[in-house]
C-alpha cells in the first residue's frame, strides 16, 4: 500500500512552542485526500475487473471465459489475460516516471503547487474513465490518475510532516497510509452497490465517483498555504516566517524559523542530491528504504487486495458474496492500521515487523493447504466452511500487514535518512514501491494461472525472509531523534557501524 512519509525533528533536540492549530488540521485533512484518492484507485480496479457489464465491453476475452463452465477451464486462469493486468497495473508505471518530475516541482514550485498538479491530473483522469467508450480511453485514464499518485505521494506526506508539530507528527504519518486503507473500503462497498445497478453502467459510477477526493485534494492544494519550510527553500523568508506563526498560532516561531534556515543552507550546499545518496554513510538507510519497498510488495499484499473480489469468486463465492468478502478485507485493514498508529511509538516497529512475520506466514500456509488439496484446476469442491477459513485467514494476514509492514515500510525510511538527502530517498523509496507493485500487478493473475495455490507459498517464503532481515539487520528506532540516528543507531549496530567509519562525531555528514 505505497503512501509516503517525511519525519523530521529540530536538530536541537528540543520541542519548538507550537499549537494544534485550526490551520494544521484543515492543511492535514485536505493532503490526506490525496491518501484517499490512491487508496480508491487501488480498491477500485478489483471491484470494477469483477463486473460483467464492464469485462463486456472492454474484456470480451475474458468474459466469455467466465461465462462458460467448460470442464477444461482451469478455476485459477479465468481471469488470466494482457490486457486486463495493463488496466490495473498501468496507474503504477506512470506514478513511478512521474515520481522523478515531482521531486523536481517538490522543490522548484514548492509542495503546494505540486499537489495542485496532482489533483488536476487526478480529475483528467477520472472523466477519462468514467466516460470510456473503448480500452485506449480506460488506460490513458488510469495513467492520468498514476501521474497524479506520482505527485501527490510526493509532495502530500512532506507537506503533512513539515507543517505538523513535531509531537504529533508520527501519528500523522500514518494518517496517510491510514487515509489509502479508508479509501480501499470505499471504493469496496461502493463496488458492492454499483455491482447492483441494473442496465450495466454501474461500474462507470464506481469510476467516476473517485471525482469527489480528487476535487477535495484540487480545492484544498489552492485553500493552503505552502510550509514554511518550502518557502524559506526557495528564498521567500518574510513570507515563510508568516506562515510559520500562523500555523504554530504563536509570535515566538524565532528558535523553529532559525532552525528551518539553517537546515535550508545546509540542504542547498548539496547540489547534487542523488549523489550525495551513493556515499558511504548513506548506504545503511538507502538498502533498508529499497528492501523494505520490496518486501512490502512481496508480502504478496496487493495482490490479495487488488484482486480480493476476483480471488473469492475464483474460490467459488460467487459475484455478490466476493464483493462482500472484499469488503470484510477492507474493515480489518482500517481498523488494524488504527493499532500501528497507537503502538508504533510504544513497542517500537521491529516488534511490529517480528510479530507480524510470524502472523502472515502462517496465515498463507494455510491458504496454500486449503486451496491445494480442495480447489483442483477445473472441479470446485470446498465446502462452505472451509471457505470461511480462507477469509478468516486472508483477514489474519491483511490485518499483520496493516500493522506493520503496510506503514512502517514509509515511516522507517522516512525517519532515517539525513535532511541533505531526504528528498532523493524519498523519491527512490518512492520508485522502488511502484516499481515493484507495478511487477506484482502485472504478473500476478498470470502467477495465479501458472503456480495455483503454490502462489501462497512463494509469499510465505519471502515473508521468511523479510523476517529474518527484521531480526539481524533492522535496527530499532523508536524514540530517536532523527539526526541522532548516527551516533545512537548506525554507530551502534553489529553490522551497519562498519559503513559509519568515515562520519565525524556528532553524524555531521559532510555535505
Amino acid at each position: 500500500m505505497p503512501a509516503g512519509g517525511f519525519t523530521a525533528a529540530p536538530s536541537s533536540g528540543v520541542e519548538f512552542e507550537a499549537k494544534i492549530t485550526p490551520v494544521v488540521i484543515i492543511s492535514c485533512m485536505m493532503a490526506a485526500s490525496g491518501g484517499l484518492m490512491f487508496g480508491y484507485d487501488i480498491g477500485i480496479s478489483g471491484g470494477v475487473t469483477s463486473m460483467p457489464s464492464f469485462l463486456k465491453e472492454f474484456f470480451p476475452v475474458v468474459y466469455k471465459k467466465t461465462q462458460q463452465h467448460a470442464a477444461d477451464d482451469s478455476n485459477y486462469c479465468k481471469y488470466d489475460n494482457e490486457n486486463l493486468q495493463l488496466f490495473t497495473s498501468s496507474l503504477y508505471l506512470a506514478a513511478l516516471t512521474a515520481t522523478f518530475f515531482a521531486s523536481y516541482t517538490t522543490r522548484v514550485l514548492g509542495r503546494k503547487k505540486t499537489m495542485l498538479i496532482a489533483g488536476i491530473f487526478f480529475i483528467f483522469g477520472t472523466i477519462l474513465n468514467a466516460a470510456a467508450v473503448n480500452l485506449l480511453m480506460l488506460i490513458l485514464g488510469r495513467i492520468s490518475l498514476g501521474c497524479g499518485v506520482g505527485f501527490a505521494n510526493q509532495a502530500v506526506p512532506l507537506f503533512l510532516s513539515e507543517i505538523a508539530p513535531t509531537r504529533i507528527r508520527g501519528a500523522l504519518n500514518i494518517l496517510f497510509q491510514f487515509d489509502v486503507t479508508v479509501g480501499i473500503l470505499f471504493a469496496n462497498l461502493i463496488n458492492y452497490g454499483t455491482s447492483k445497478i441494473e442496465g450495466g453502467w454501474g461500474w462507470r459510477v464506481s469510476l467516476a465517483l473517485a471525482g469527489i477526493p480528487a476535487l477535495l485534494l484540487t480545492l484544498g492544494a489552492f485553500l493552503v498555504d505552502d510550509t514554511p519550510n518550502s518557502l524559506i527553500e526557495r528564498g521567500h523568508l518574510e513570507e515563510g516566517k508568516a506562515v510559520l506563526k500562523k500555523i504554530r498560532g504563536t509570535e515566538n516561531v524565532e528558535p523553529e524559523y532559525l532552525e528551518i534556515l539553517e537546515a535550508s543552507r545546509i540542504a542547498q550546499e548539496v547540489k547534487h542530491p542523488f549523489k550525495n545518496l551513493r556515499m558511504r554513510q548513506n548506504r545503511p538507510p538507502l538498502v533498508i528504504a529499497i528492501l523494505l519497498q520490496i518486501f512490502q510488495q512481496f508480502t504478496g499484499i496487493n495482490a490479495i487486495m487488488f484482486y480480493a473480489p476476483v480471488l473469492f469468486n475464483t474460490l467459488g463465492f460467487g459475484n455478490d458474496a466476493s464483493l462482500y468478502s472484499a469488503v470484510i478485507t477492507g474493515a480489518v485493514n482500517v481498523l488494524s492500521t488504527l493499532v500501528s498508529i497507537y503502538s508504533v511509538d510504544k513497542i517500537g516497529r521491529r516488534m511490529l515487523l517480528l510479530e507480524a512475520g510470524v502472523q502472515m506466514f502462517i496465515s498463507q500456509m494455510i491458504i496454500a493447504v486449503v486451496l491445494g488439496v480442495k480447489l483442483q484446476d477445473n472441479t470446485n469442491n470446498m465446502s462452505h466452511g472451509l471457505a470461511i477459513v480462507v477469509v478468516l485467514m486472508v483477514c489474519t494476514f491483511v490485518s499483520s500487514f496493516a500493522w506493520s509492514f503496510g506503514p512502517l515500510g514509509w515511516l522507517i525510511p522516512s525517519e532515517t535518512f539525513p535532511l541533505e538527502t531526504r528528498s532523493a530517498g524519498q523519491s527512490v523509496t518512492v520508485c522502488v514501491n511502484m516499481l515493484f507493485t507495478f511487477v506484482i500487478a502485472q504478473s500476478f493473475l498470470s502467477m495465479l494461472c501458472y503456480m495455483k495455490f503454490g502462489i501462497f507459498l512463494f509469499f510465505s517464503a519471502w515473508v521468511l525472509v523479510m523476517s529474518l532481515f527484521v531480526m539481524f539487520l533492522l535496527p530499532e528506532t523508536k524514540g530517536v531523534p532523527i539526526e541522532e540516528m548516527t551516533e545512537k543507531v548506525w554507530k551502534q549496530h553489529w553490522f551497519w557501524k562498519r559503513y559509519m567509519t568515515d562520519v565525524p562525531e556528532k553524524g555531521k555528514a559532510s555535505a
